[in-house]
């Protein structure tokens, strides 16, 4: 998931805003399943019946479980779909969200998922219809600023991410709303699963192009969590010769090693930086990424990183850090910050997934049903054995 979605807490709102400019954006909160009416092509023009209500995970209070209830179809604002979901994921950013005592009660969480189109808005453009099989970037941007000018619309200051706000309910449900200009088509040879693990896969991608890494590179990857298995997976894609991972779980340290790791360090029984020579024969990493996000880690990976290295900072930490600036200056680090993904990364991990170069199959380590979501989720808290958890909602 994008580092960011660990910091968008919006308070609840009851309005139904509108599609369309800043300020006007509508996320179909509430509205009924109605009926298909349908023409050109299988496109869905209108809606005819009445209300009708789906079943969805709801978070509702910090230490309590999700609970399933039935609440409102969501209804496609003029630019979005919905989708009905086949296969969502769990993200370790969804765990963190519901510690925060400032979530507002009533979220539906999920942004990563995949499934097939059930219904369009009218401005919905691209050769879209009902019955497509899609996954889409979980992207609510304003479209008129600076980062979306730049076609960076997870950068957007005033972007929602889907599942992060009552604004844009997630997919930890039967059906969920996306942007039509976010969706990313599924070829025939790529499961709802795996479109399902996109999301994760691009955040892994979207970091290793930030690097700039020379094919022979020797790098260290801090935490073998989901992002950084598909950072293990994208550095090795893109040539790296020495990819190793430092990781505490000794379930996780053999995912790595699975999905590619040419070595796999204990941080709590190695030292890093020997460990790191014995596996490589190389001095010092070239690049280190960094996809912890606890206080210290940054500091480690300066103290780690060859002369004019690179640190590609992923983990995300919501309090104040430090790490002594002297160590960074006297080696010409290069410290980089990796915010979520492109268009461009969500089409790279699909073509990959599509041409059977990358195989995350090993990263999914399990598939519960909504009815089973609360408790799995929970589990998750404390369970290193999981790695992504997958939910089957419909």
């Amino acid at each position: 998931m994008s580092p960011a979605c660990q910091d968008i807490f919006i308070v609840r709102c009851n309005c139904r805003p509108l599609s369309g400019k800043q300020g006007e954006r509508g996320f179909g909160i509430a509205g009924p399943r109605l009926a298909r009416v349908s023409d050109d092509g299988g496109r869905q023009t209108g809606y005819v019946g009445a209300l009708a209500l789906m079943r969805a995970a709801v978070f509702h209070e910090v230490g309590k479980p999700l609970v399933i209830e039935r609440v409102s179809d969501p209804v496609p604002a003029p630019d979005q779909v919905i989708l009905q979901v086949a296969s969502a994921g769990i993200c370790g950013s969804d765990l963190h969200m519901t510690e925060n005592p400032q979530m507002p009660s009533g979220i539906i969480l999920g942004h990563e998922f995949a499934g097939t189109i059930q219904a369009l808005g009218a401005a919905v453009a691209g050769p879209w219809k009902v019955g497509d099989r899609v996954t889409a970037l979980p992207l609510n941007a304003c479209l008129t600023c600076e980062a979306c000018a730049a076609d960076l619309p997870a950068l957007c200051p005033d972007n929602l991410f889907t599942g992060t706000t009552p604004l844009a309910p997630g997919a930890y449900a039967q059906f969920v709303a996306a942007r039509g200009g976010m969706l990313q088509r599924l070829p025939a040879g790529v499961s709802f699963e795996e479109g399902a693990m996109v999301e994760p896969l691009a955040v892994g991608h979207h970091i290793v192009s930030m690097a700039q890494m020379a094919q022979d590179a020797a790098v260290l990857v801090l935490g073998g969590g989901p992002i950084g298995l598909a950072v293990t997976i994208f550095a090795r894609h893109a040539g790296a010769r020495h990819v190793v991972v430092s990781e505490r779980s000794p379930e996780r340290r053999e995912l790595a090693r699975t999905m590619g790791a040419t070595g796999v360090i204990d941080p709590t029984m190695d030292d890093v930086a020997a460990a790191f020579v014995r596996h490589t024969a190389v001095a010092r990493p070239h690049v280190v990424f960094e996809c912890v996000g606890v206080p210290g880690m940054l500091d480690q990976a300066i103290q780690l990183v060859a002369i004019r290295g690179q640190v590609i900072v992923a983990g995300v930490i919501l309090k104040q850090d430090a790490f002594l600036p002297i160590v960074a200056l006297g080696k010409e680090v290069a410290i980089r910050y990796s915010q979520a993904y492109t268009k461009r990364d969500f089409e790279a991990v699909i073509g990959a997934l599509a041409r059977g170069e990358v195989k995350p199959g090993p990263i999914h380590t399990s598939t519960v049903s909504l009815d089973g979501l609360p408790s799995a989720f929970e589990a998750l808290r404390s369970n290193p054995r999981e790695c992504k958890v997958l939910i089957r909602p419909s």
